[in-house]
C-alpha cells in the first residue's frame, strides 16, 4: 500500500537523499543552500509544495509543485519535480504521487496540472502518456 502525504520535519534527511538523486539524474548540481531553501519553502507550504510517497513505511518518492495564475483558465498547478527511488520503480509510486498532486490541485481550485520531462526519459514518458496527454508544446528556456 502506497501512502502519500505532506513531508514532515523528520523526513528531511531522506527527502534530501531523494532530491539529490533527482538532481543527479538530470546531470545537475546544487549547493547546500538550494536544498535548505527548498526545504524551508516546503515547510512553509505557501508558494512551493511537496508531497512524499511511502511504501512499507519508507519514503520512496517525492514531488514538488506550485500554483500560478493563468490568463485563460483557473490557476494552473505546475508539477516541477517528481522522483521515485529506483529500487521501487514500476510499483505505482510515481502514479500515486501524480494523483496526489492532482487531488491537491482540485481541492485548491486549479484548472489543471502540467509538467515537463526530457524527451529521452522514455521510462517516465510511458507513465505520463498513460495518465495525461502530450499537447505538443515545446519548452524554450532563456537564462537571465
Amino acid at each position: 500500500m502506497i501512502e502519500t502525504r505532506r513531508l514532515e520535519p523528520a523526513d528531511r534527511e531522506r527527502w534530501e537523499e531523494l532530491f539529490r538523486a533527482y538532481i543527479s539524474f538530470y546531470e545537475r548540481e546544487l549547493d547546500q543552500t538550494a536544498y535548505d531553501r527548498a526545504w524551508r519553502e516546503f515547510a512553509s507550504d505557501a508558494k512551493l509544495h511537496a508531497l512524499g510517497a511511502w511504501l512499507d513505511g519508507r519514503l520512496v518518492g517525492i514531488t514538488h509543485f506550485l500554483v500560478h495564475p493563468s490568463t485563460s483558465e483557473p490557476d494552473l498547478c505546475y508539477l516541477e519535480d517528481l522522483f521515485t527511488d529506483p529500487e521501487v520503480r514500476g510499483r505505482g509510486v510515481a502514479r500515486a504521487l501524480i494523483e496526489a498532486v492532482r487531488e491537491w490541485a482540485r481541492e485548491h481550485g486549479c484548472g489543471s496540472v502540467y509538467w515537463q520531462t526530457h524527451e529521452t526519459n522514455v521510462v517516465a514518458r510511458r507513465l505520463y502518456d498513460d495518465v495525461a496527454r502530450d499537447e505538443g508544446y515545446i519548452v524554450y528556456t532563456l537564462p537571465v
